[in-house]
């Protein structure tokens, strides 16, 4: 099963303004959730800047990777 298919990605902006302008001190939240159960799996609190790279890699990985193989990955990653 593909990982897009497998979670869901939400990002919870934590001010109105786009990364590149945001305060320094804004810090976003990015979630993964799990589809069958409805579980957050994955969690990070990060800077916008940081956070919007984040998210443009978790998007990349979930549309090309194995669901299994995605958990595992950023599991490792975020320990």
């Amino acid at each position: 099963m593909r990982a897009r298919e497998a979670y869901r990605l939400i990002v919870r902006r934590g001010g109105m303004m786009p990364a590149l302008l945001a305060h320094h001190e804004r810090v976003d939240h990015v979630e993964i959730v799990e589809v069958d159960s409805g579980e957050v799996v994955l969690y990070w609190d990060c800077p916008a800047q940081r956070a919007r790279q984040l998210v443009r890699m978790l998007r990349e990985e979930l549309s090309q990777m194995d669901a299994a193989d995605f958990l595992d990955r950023w599991i490792a990653v975020s320990d």
